[in-house]
């Protein structure tokens, strides 16, 4: 698997997400309660652009007249015809066992400036000897698996 550096932590606050494009592939990526997901901007229905749709929970109801609002910005439902998804796992509401979107592995990592800008600019080190500066990170990078 090939690792890809996506966004800061900053870019995509809590509760929001950015749909990217890596290798061909549309990704949604979306920041839940400070946790990273990632899912394949496609619906299996129809082919649909998944991460375009709206964000939503689901409304648990005990009996009639009492329900209970959880999960709240956990699922997404494409906009074409209304298909939901977990986005944490890419289950889908309506046939769990059968059907999903793909997901992938996101971590947060640290990164040294000189990592950031190699992946950044394609450009591998070279056997210069350059004078050197200390240096702090003071962001945080989202890098996914594909």
């Amino acid at each position: 698997m090939t690792k890809h550096i996506i966004a800061t932590v900053d870019e995509i606050p809590v509760g929001t997400h950015k749909i990217i494009e890596i290798a061909g592939r549309t990704i949604g990526l979306f920041n839940i309660k400070g946790e990273f997901f990632a899912l394949r901007n496609r619906c299996p229905h129809q082919g649909g652009p998944l991460c375009s749709g709206r964000v939503t929970g689901f409304i648990v109801a005990t009996k009639p007249g009492e329900y209970t609002y959880t999960r709240r910005g956990e699922m997404v439902r494409c906009p074409w015809h209304g298909w939901e998804f977990d986005i944490k796992t890419g289950q889908s509401w309506f046939d769990p066992d059968k059907t999903r979107v793909r997901n992938y592995t996101v971590t947060v990592e640290q990164l040294s400036p000189t990592a950031v800008h190699s992946a950044a600019s394609g450009l591998e080190p070279g056997p210069y000897v350059a004078e050197t500066y200390p240096v702090t990170i003071e962001q945080s990078y989202i890098v996914i698996e594909l």
